[in-house]
């Protein structure tokens, strides 16, 4: 069975009770009392066994792991002297997830050691955890999450992704405001809950909640959050204060979905975030095939009822093809969510599920436009070995994509991504933009990738007011990092030098190895006089990207005809790029 291993070790316990025995075994024994009495209980984990001055816990899943184990961290600090103190106690943890044998007194297996093995990169008053555990989390939300890449581990002889987690902030970071009048309320849909939590029913509630978006999306009177944000608040108790703060929201609908021979019976309410007063409540019928179909009423009954009780008119529901089954469903978010990974052999495994995907079942246009984008992405990375090669196949795909569904704002906006990115085609590029926000004035996408465009051209002001939509449409989103990224271009395109930092340093610390965010930050800290710091970063991003060359990126970037093209290769060649 799958559980989540928490390991948690008392900081030089040896000196502590060298200092004061009685002192410190008694505070320890306190200590524990609360963790085994109140903390795991209120977490569903278990004291799996004692280990001298450490502990060893299990959890089904991630996030009441890192909860409990954050919690722990603040319990013993009401046990423990004043932190300047020499009897101060603190504790270090690590965490991952693994396949393990268990009984009543241990558990067993590889993963379990490598839980144990984490815990040596934990600093005093740290959490180290592995990829497997950081891909179940929201950073922001669960805990604050920063890449440590690649380590080695004693005994272990392959390298292990590993992840620093500190407790998320008690208020929401920096997010630009919703850029919508009064008029244009916020609605964040919650992918609906099953009862019995039956997983392949899970995926039906998120395929139900993808529906209804791309509905309300429809309507010029509402701002609809993406799905990829509001999924992460499935089956979250007291969800609504967070919801709000989070996302922006103003409106939040969600509810559970019961299914009974196919039959499907949703349960829906409409509250107001700030009041957390229910506007409307109901339910609606449908069937699981007709969901798939595309030809169920459902959807449509559903969003004029929403759009009723908030006063604005009825939108006409857009029929779009899902996917076929639920099982293709789950390939393809699987394949987007390893499309933006940390690692290279997730984002080629992506390409596999992509293609694997496309062979068997050619009717759906979401699967050629994400293809295209891993195309992109690879050029941008420094991936491609072959860049025309590359192109062309993005092309294709987006061709593909475009053919299925011409009114696709998702594969729109990957087309003008192509086109601006690969091709050069910028005047190309806005105008598929321009489509994909006429089709869907609520697609992150069409808006991060048109701000890129303006501040390609060196147009700062617009650039800042698109990259700054798209996080706001989407501010908890998995590709987090390269939102974070690409805001920190626009950014430098504006001159706002200091913010393209933060906004480097937020998707580093997400995603190392992303280099166009490295070059970014260079760029940005030449401009501000910190050369040492710009060599410094030019000599991580030359590890990623030892054939990077002036001439090189230029050839590549999109603003290599503009004047931001000179001042950018001359700040990259005076932070140490090579020119040829």
């Amino acid at each position: 069975m799958t559980r989540t291993v928490v390991v948690v070790d008392l900081v030089e316990s040896v000196r502590l009770i060298a200092h004061d025995e009685e002192g410190t075994v008694r505070r320890w024994q306190a200590f524990v009392h609360e963790v085994v009495t109140r903390l795991l209980p209120e977490h569903g984990g278990r004291l799996v066994k004692r280990m001298g001055d450490g502990l060893m816990l299990e959890f089904e899943s991630v996030p009441p792991a890192i909860r409990c184990t954050l919690d722990m961290f603040t319990t013993l600090a009401a046990h423990s002297p004043p932190a300047a103190s020499p009897s101060a106690m603190r504790l270090r943890a690590s965490a991952h997830v693994t396949d393990v044998i268990v009984d009543e007194h241990d558990l067993y297996g590889a993963g379990v050691n490598l839980a144990a093995r984490l815990l040596q990169l934990a600093e005093p008053g740290g959490i180290v955890v592995s990829g497997e555990v950081r891909d179940r989390l929201v950073p922001g939300l669960d805990a604050e999450v920063e890449d440590l890449g690649e380590c080695y581990l004693k005994h272990i002889d392959e390298p292990v992704r590993a992840h620093r987690l500190s407790p998320p902030p008690a208020e929401a970071a920096w997010m630009p405001p919703m850029i919508a009048n009064a008029l244009r309320p916020a609605i964040a849909v919650v992918p609906f809950d099953a009862p019995n939590q039956d997983a392949m029913q899970q995926l039906l509630g998120d395929a139900v909640a993808d529906e209804l978006i791309a509905s309300l999306s429809r309507s010029p009177e509402l701002t609809v959050v993406s799905r990829l944000s509001t999924s992460v608040f499935r089956g979250r108790a007291g969800a609504l204060p967070s919801i709000r703060t989070h996302l922006r929201a103003d409106y939040v609908l969600a509810g559970t979905m019961h299914i009974v021979n196919e039959r499907l019976r949703l349960v829906v309410e409409l509250t107001e975030a700030t009041s957390a007063k229910v506007v409307w409540a109901g339910e609606v019928r449908g069937s699981v095939p007709g969901v798939f179909s595309g030809d169920d009423p459902m959807v449509h009954d559903l969003t004029h009822r929403v759009c009723s009780a908030l006063a604005r008119r009825q939108v006409e529901r857009a029929r779009r093809e899902p996917l076929a089954t639920l099982e293709s469903y789950c390939l393809l978010m699987a394949a987007v969510n390893l499309l933006h990974g940390t690692a290279w052999h997730d984002f080629d495994r992506a390409r596999e599920m992509l293609e694997h995907l496309v062979d068997r079942d050619r009717r759906h246009a979401a699967p050629h436009a994400w293809l295209a984008k891993w195309h992109v992405m690879r050029v941008q990375q420094g991936w491609s070995t072959d860049m025309r090669r590359d192109t062309s196949l993005a092309l294709d795909c987006t061709r593909r994509a475009l053919d299925i569904d011409p009114a696709s704002s998702l594969s729109l906006a990957i087309d003008g991504f192509v086109h601006c990115n690969l091709m050069k085609d910028l005047d190309g590029a806005a105008q598929r933009y321009e489509l994909a926000l006429a089709e869907n004035p609520s697609e992150p996408l069409a808006w991060l990738f048109s701000g890129t465009l303006h501040a390609f051209k060196g147009e700062g002001g617009p650039a800042v007011h698109a990259a700054e939509r798209a996080l706001a449409l989407s501010p908890l989103d998995p590709m987090r990092y390269f939102f974070e990224s690409l805001t920190a271009t626009a950014a430098l395109a504006d001159g706002q030098y200091e913010r393209t930092i933060e906004h480097a340093k937020r998707s580093l610390k997400l995603h190392r190895t992303h280099t166009s965010t490295l070059r970014a930050m260079a760029i940005a800290q030449v401009q501000l006089g910190r050369l040492d710091e710009a060599r410094e970063t030019v000599r991580a991003l030359m590890v990623l990207e030892p054939q990077l060359t002036i001439s090189g990126y230029l050839d590549r970037s999109p603003s290599s005809g503009f004047a931001t093209g000179k001042l950018w290769s001359d700040s990259l060649a005076a932070a140490g790029v090579p020119a040829s």
